[in-house]
């Protein structure tokens, strides 16, 4: 990876470092025990730092362009050694390369669900998952907290780290923002930005920073997401009617095309298309009930109760009789206005003359004629 070219003899006297692994977040420049000739010629790329650390002390940090190594470039340097200015012996020193480009479309996700309270459905398990980008802000500072003498440290040392920090502040995010599961969609951005400010604040402390994050997706478990499901096609069937024939007709074409199925697929379809045309049929023209249909008929009063008599005649009793029967003994003279009469209801017994029903029975005979 590193590209350097030797004195004659062991004097090194170009340093630099052209990266092609795309994942490389620090490589040691490997000087395979030559020192570095005094006025060597260092060139740091954009995108770039170079550390020197000298006896394990961090010394100088260079940062993009073409350097020669004298004691006016390296002033940390000049005093670990002691160097006065004109002292041009060669050195031992390590040099760590650090990339400081952005290091994109990193993936982080939720292992386990997060619960949090939903206004509109209670407390539910959320998931969620996207990208993030990374990079070296501080290339010192990351070679002490996290590099070490680690002589090639590439991205996927420290994403697991990263990840597991994204997802803490996610969950917290989530759990505490009391937005609706069904608008967390139209809010990812916000949140996004949230999670990403949170999240620098952390790494911070290692020399990093989180230029961009994503949520691209906040799922709900599946029985819930099924459930959504079947609420939405509620709403969208709209007349529940029409859509059950509309499932018929869709569970007969199924059936029809189910090769499996044979006769009884056949039989099945038919029956259900049957079914269906007599129900249309039943319904008119347009699936709509005819008016005589929707308008039915009111229903006759039940008829009223018929009341029997008993009469009460020297001390004995007889009966029932109808009125009708009532009727032809007062035309026949058994059945007087003087009678006494009764049925069922009505309190002791009255004359028949006194009794509604039965008064009418003798407006038809004169009345008795005067001095009877």
């Amino acid at each position: 990876m590193g590209i350097f070219d030797f004195l004659s003899g062991q004097f090194i006297d170009v340093i630099h470092w052209t990266d092609d692994s795309r994942d490389t977040m620090v490589w040691r420049f490997e000087r395979e025990g030559h020192e570095i000739k005094y006025g060597a010629k260092l060139t740091v790329r954009e995108g770039q730092a170079a550390v020197f650390v000298h006896e394990g002390q961090l010394a100088d940090v260079f940062t993009p362009g073409l350097y020669m190594l004298e004691t006016n470039n390296m002033p940390i340097m000049t005093s670990l050694q002691h160097w006065d200015h004109g002292f041009k012996s060669p050195f031992k020193s390590e040099v760590y390369f650090v990339n400081t480009t952005r290091f994109n479309d990193l993936k982080w996700g939720t292992k386990n669900p997060i619960i949090a309270r939903d206004p509109e459905f209670g407390p539910v398990r959320l998931r969620a998952f996207g990208t993030y980008s990374i990079r070296v802000t501080d290339a010192a500072r990351f070679l002490i907290e996290i590099v070490g003498t680690d002589g090639e440290f590439t991205m996927d040392e420290i994403s697991f780290q990263i990840r597991n920090i994204i997802v803490q502040e996610v969950s917290r995010v989530l759990a505490s923002s009391g937005i609706p599961v069904l608008d967390m969609a139209a809010n990812t951005a916000d949140l996004s930005k949230l999670v990403a400010g949170e999240v620098s604040t952390t790494i911070m402390a290692y020399g990093l920073t989180m230029p961009e994050m994503y949520i691209e997706n906040i799922s709900l478990p599946p029985a819930v997401e099924q459930a959504l499901d079947k609420r939405t096609s509620m709403g969208l069937a709209g007349d529940l009617g029409k859509f059950t024939q509309y499932s018929a007709a869709e569970a007969m074409t199924a059936a029809a095309n189910n090769p499996a199925g044979g006769g009884m697929a056949a039989g099945l379809g038919a029956g259900m298309g049957m079914a269906m045309a007599q129900q249309m049929a039943s319904q008119g023209p347009w699936g709509a009930a005819p008016a005589a249909q929707a308008q039915a008929p009111v229903a006759p009063p039940p008829p009223p109760v018929e009341h029997v008599w008993h009469i009460a005649e020297n001390g004995q009793t007889r009966g029932p009789f109808s009125r009708a029967a009532l009727g032809r003994m007062a035309t026949s003279g058994e059945l007087s206005r003087d009678s006494y009469v009764w049925t069922a209801g009505q309190d002791g017994w009255l004359r028949a003359e006194d009794v509604t029903e039965l008064a009418q029975l003798f407006t038809v005979l004169p009345p008795p004629p005067p001095g009877a």
